[in-house]
């Protein structure tokens, strides 16, 4: 089968097309062959050499694709309630830049009625990370305050619409005055451009000085400081990602004085019992707004696999809304 390697780490230039075993299922796995890859901010930290995938995983980069179940054994088909043939899409810790992809039965999720590979395949990594951090550890409540930093990468796209879908007051953050517009076109209250206004006090405004309930952070750094600073009493900051440093100095009295909760997690690593759980869940709970449409993939981008390196770098450029990609 084809398949996109990390040759060396670099740029993005470092990503081939190569040719490698089509991989064989194990235990409680399915072969997917896959007709669309998506992208996602890890994938670049792998290949920069910063993010390295749990040991006994593919070392090819990709955590999630939509495409056909062609093998796999009965139990786990049984379990899943999946069978030969069906349109899934999958959440899998290495190996989605490929032609085929093995991933465990209870990661797969059918693809919703109507949907393309290339709109499920945007689906398993982003909807897998906002269930797990915002509303398992963020415990976002019906009539709450989300502040999304970041709203128009694929996770903050993401978390405005199911934020909304469960009813809570969405504010989120980009850097230009059209990605506020893009995200205030996908159902948040509220935008701020970060690079002309403080998201602390647009925050404090627009809640008349109570504060933000929760805050969905991928940047980490100094604007956990900020973010103590602008969460209400017994508010919670999930931090998922630290594009903007691992070291933070923060207020301990707010903290304090406020009951706040300081948390964060990283999916890939997790076990299958667990990313089943959330599975579960998104079956029951989300999947419906899909194939409802009142949440929707957004995609800004589509490349075909041997334009890896191409795809990449308009990720690293940050002019993206919405998800990118692959094709194969």
């Amino acid at each position: 089968m084809q398949a996109v390697e990390i040759s060396s780490f670099g740029a993005p230039e470092v990503l081939r097309l190569g040719e490698r075993p089509v991989p064989v299922p194990a235990a409680g796995e399915l072969l997917i062959r896959v007709g669309a890859s998506g992208i996602n901010r890890p994938d670049v930290l792998q290949r920069m050499g910063h993010y390295a995938p749990p040991p006994g995983t593919s070392d090819l980069p990709g955590l999630e694709v939509a495409g056909v179940v062609e093998a796999g054994d009965a139990e786990a088909l049984a379990r899943s309630g999946l069978a030969i043939g069906d349109r899934v899409c999958a959440l899998v810790a290495g190996g989605g830049y490929a032609q085929w992809c093995v991933a465990p039965a209870e990661q797969c999720l059918p693809v919703p009625a109507g949907f393309s590979d290339i709109e499920a395949a945007s689906l398993p990594e982003t909807f897998f990370t906002v269930w797990s951090n915002v509303f398992d550890r963020g415990r976002l409540q019906t009539g709450e305050t989300l502040l999304v930093q970041g709203g128009t990468s694929g996770i903050g796209v993401t978390a405005i619409q199911l934020a909304r879908a469960f009813g809570a007051t969405v504010i989120a953050t980009a850097g230009s005055d059209d990605k506020c517009q893009a995200c205030l076109d996908l159902g948040a209250h509220h935008a701020v451009n970060y690079k002309s206004q403080d998201f602390v006090v647009e925050a404090k405004r627009i809640t008349d000085g109570k504060g933000v309930d929760v805050v969905l952070d991928m940047v980490a750094g100094s604007y956990v400081a900020r973010e103590v600073e602008c969460l209400a009493e017994d508010g919670r900051i999930v931090i998922i990602a630290v594009q903007g440093g691992v070291k933070s100095e923060i207020n301990a009295g707010l903290v304090l004085r406020r009951r706040l909760t300081i948390t964060g997690s990283t999916l890939r690593p997790r076990s299958v019992a667990f990313k089943g759980a959330i599975a579960r869940a998104l079956r029951e709970q989300v999947w419906p707004l899909l194939a409802a449409g009142t949440v929707r993939p957004v995609i800004h981008s589509t490349f075909a696999a041997a334009n890896a390196a191409q795809a990449h770098a308009l990720m690293e450029s940050n002019q993206h809304i919405g998800k990118i990609v692959l094709t194969w």
